[in-house]
């Protein structure tokens, strides 16, 4: 569903829960400028129609031990929808796995992956990403260190765009 079809309420309850997931719902409608039970209304129409997808802790994994961080850029043999599919599916099960992404142009799926340490990525390197079925080429770019990790959507730039075209 298009943001265009939230309003501004909508809008400000979805920034408000990307910048504080934890806060409660009388806190959440104080800060909307709408009462509570309206407020928990929303929400759960918002989680339903799949604006928010979950809530989560924004743990650090290098202070929980996970030292290696790693963009693994993969090339596939084919690129036939059963083939992306079925990598896609394989990458679920991989714990290491991060994130995996799709692309268009010379590499067919980035990974991010992280690791206690590097003889635990390059085992999972060598034992199952190269030599998972239809794999043709990794390449691999160890993180040193993040500039910016921020989830969610800049709201400011939506709504930005919402008041141009408004």
């Amino acid at each position: 569903m298009p943001a265009t079809r939230l309003d501004e309420i909508d809008r400000k309850i979805l920034a408000e829960l990307q910048a504080d997931g934890r806060m409660t719902n009388v806190e959440l409608a104080r800060r909307v400028g709408i009462s509570a039970p309206p407020c928990l209304r929303r929400v759960r129409t918002l989680e339903e129609s799949g604006y928010i997808r979950g809530y989560h802790a924004n743990v650090d994994a290098r202070e929980l031990g996970f030292e290696v961080q790693v963009f693994a850029m993969v090339g596939l043999v084919s690129q036939a929808e059963a083939d992306l599919s079925a990598f896609e599916h394989r990458c679920r099960a991989w714990p290491l796995v991060r994130e995996c992404h799709m692309l268009n142009g010379e590499v067919d799926f980035v990974l991010k992956c992280v690791a206690p340490d590097l003889s635990t990525f390059q085992r999972f390197l060598t034992e199952e990403l190269t030599a998972a079925d239809n794999v043709a080429s990794v390449k691999t770019s160890l993180v040193i260190r993040g500039a910016k990790d921020e989830p969610g959507v800049p709201f400011d730039i939506l709504e930005e765009r919402l008041n141009q075209t408004a």
